[in-house]
């Protein structure tokens, strides 16, 4: 177990810049499921190596073991370090919650606010709001999942203003792009892998990136024109460069956010080819450290319980 436990806490190191390097080899949409998909089930690894620590280290506890019907004697003999390894994951478990909370209720709090200033008639069956604001913006809110909710574009009179229509439909387009597909949720689950793991910290930038381009592909294909779509977007950062920025949930998309010149220069080009072997080795790399995370944890979760069985067996066994 004591291999098998660690490796899933190591091996973000080594498969957070693997992801990275290969999500910008890739289509948008594919770079996105491959950095959140990495960052799900590293996260998810890390969180099962401290939880094993932390159990071990219980089992050891008098009343625990009693409860258990363990042998205190031969697991303090087969896993002496366990207390010492069991406290240390027990606090870092503990820290990871305070973290996943705060960040939780500040993404609630920041929606509620922005769902607070939409005009409460508002019924417009293509889920768009326009809020009479100079400043120039547009975001697309989620809905409540509890609720079934879809979500909405919000845009400002602003932003309209300093578009043509072509623009505005590529960029209502690019925002409808989000709520469909659920962008918040890649958001989300990033925030919440950063504070699993720090090595995860360097996924969120780029998956962001790769979201607006998945959605810049979207409006491209829905306006059936790439250059319209490249100058929404880059109108759309300008305009909202000249006034101060109304506050917008760290959730909610936007389509003048991120890198705009890499943006606007990727639409400028065909339409993004299907990825080449040039960078397979780099995929068959990152490939094997999610599986080796996985395979880890599984191991070490199957140690621990022949650890637990035999604990009893020795229990039961009368002394000599």
């Amino acid at each position: 177990m004591l291999i098998a436990v660690w490796a899933p806490l190591l091996l973000p190191l080594l498969a957070a810049p693997l992801a990275r390097r290969l999500a910008d080899a890739l289509s948008p949409r594919a770079a996105a499921w491959t950095l959140a998909g990495s960052a799900a089930v590293l996260a998810g690894g890390t969180l099962c190596s401290l939880g094993l620590l932390a159990a071990a280290g219980l089992l050891q506890l008098p009343p625990i073991a009693a409860l258990g019907h363990l042998s205190l004697p031969w697991l303090t003999a087969a896993a002496p370090s366990a207390p010492v390894a069991a406290a240390v994951a027990a606090l870092a478990l503990a820290a990871l919650t305070a973290l996943a909370v705060r960040t939780a209720r500040r993404h609630h709090h920041d929606l509620r606010t922005a769902r607070a200033t939409l005009p409460a008639d508002d019924t417009d069956p293509h889920q768009l709001t326009v809020l009479e604001d100079e400043r120039a913006d547009a975001f697309a809110l989620p809905g409540r999942l509890h609720r079934g909710e879809a979500g909405r574009v919000v845009v400002t009179t602003g932003m309209l203003r300093a578009l043509s229509g072509p623009e505005r439909a590529a960029l209502l387009a690019h925002e409808r792009a989000h709520l469909t597909g659920r962008h918040h949720l890649f958001l989300a689950l990033a925030e919440h892998a950063a504070d699993i793991h720090p090595a995860l910290r360097q996924l969120r930038t780029p998956l962001g990136y790769h979201l607006e381009r998945w959605a810049d592909e979207v409006a491209a294909v829905r306006v059936g024109d790439r250059t319209v779509t490249a100058r929404a977007v880059g109108r759309a950062a300008l305009a909202a460069n000249r006034t101060p920025r109304p506050a917008r949930p760290k959730l909610a998309a936007a389509a003048h956010s991120g890198p705009v010149p890499r943006r606007v220069a990727a639409l400028l080009q065909p339409r993004p080819a299907p990825t080449g072997t040039r960078l397979r080795p780099v995929a068959v790399a990152l490939a094997a450290c999610l599986a080796l995370s996985t395979a880890a944890s599984l191991e070490a979760t199957a140690d621990l319980h022949h650890t637990v069985e035999a604990a009893q067996q020795s229990a039961g066994e009368p002394e000599d």
